[in-house]
């Protein structure tokens, strides 16, 4: 049988990080729902989880990277194949979306009303009597103008990784990053100053799950970017190297950008 190999197709070497990934997201699952039913040990299975999730990652990504660059693995066809493997990734966020709206929605559309299936003492209404919701145009609107500065820091980081200017991608990255650091704290603040907790009713518990999620998403790409930040740094998407890796960066923030514009809109806007 000949070595050779006479196809453009990587054939991945065995690896033990899927099966040790597996495990330790199981781990981060049961330490989350034991947190909060205050199982006492449910905190350390958490931490332990989420520690290993961190560390397979971490090792697992960086063997990607390695048959990328190291071993020239690859080649246009698989570069294709990870395009629609990226592609099937974040279709599959957007149905998570589109199940938050679609609550969102349904309870904002459809008020149910006091005894609502027996008798009917008082229509519903919307937002729920009691619950004070958020202005707008004061921090959703700052951190909306933060978001689409940083879809345009992102594209200049982009345009310039394809005229190989490492300088100005290095610089952008950065820039993006701290934009991203910057969302998070804004909203963080933002919870924190909240006039409802996620128990008071469905309106802030659709409110906080589609705002929430879109959070983890923005720290999610903030880390994705900061690690293309750092990989700019050490020219891993110079001319010839190619840029998978701060490719699917760029979708995947963009993708962020655009949920939330979504989400300023129909939730803190026309959801008051």
């Amino acid at each position: 049988m000949a070595s050779n190999q006479e196809h453009p197709f990587h054939l991945v070497a065995l690896s033990h990080w899927p099966i040790a990934t597996a495990f330790s997201l199981l781990a981060l699952t049961l330490g989350m729902v034991m947190f909060m039913h205050d199982y006492a040990i449910g905190k350390f299975v958490l931490g332990f989880g989420t520690i290993s999730v961190a560390y397979c990652s971490w090792n697992w990504w960086s063997d990607v990277i390695k048959e990328g660059r190291s071993g020239k693995h690859h080649t246009e066809p698989v570069r294709t194949g990870l395009r629609i493997g990226m592609s099937l990734f974040i279709l599959s966020e957007i149905m998570f979306f589109f199940a938050f709206f679609f609550s969102f929605f349904s309870a904002s559309l459809f008020p149910a009303g006091i005894l609502e299936g027996s008798w009917v003492v008082a229509e519903g209404t919307w937002p729920p009597e009691g619950i004070k919701t958020f202005d707008p145009w004061d921090i959703p609107f700052i951190n909306t103008l933060i978001l689409l500065l940083s879809g345009t820091t992102v594209t200049w980081a982009h345009h310039a990784v394809l005229h190989n200017d490492q300088k100005n991608s290095v610089t952008a990255l950065g820039i993006t990053v701290l934009l991203g650091i910057s969302f998070t704290i804004l909203q963080a603040y933002e919870y924190h100053h909240a006039a409802f907790k996620l128990t008071d009713g469905v309106y802030a518990a659709n409110f906080y799950l589609a705002t929430g999620f879109h959070g983890l998403h923005v720290m999610l790409g903030t880390v994705f970017l900061a690690v293309c930040y750092f990989r700019a740094k050490k020219g891993h998407f110079v001319r010839g190297q190619g840029h998978l890796g701060f490719e699917f960066a760029a979708w995947y923030w963009h993708f962020v950008d655009v949920v939330w514009l979504f989400l300023f809109t129909f939730v803190y806007v026309l959801g008051r």
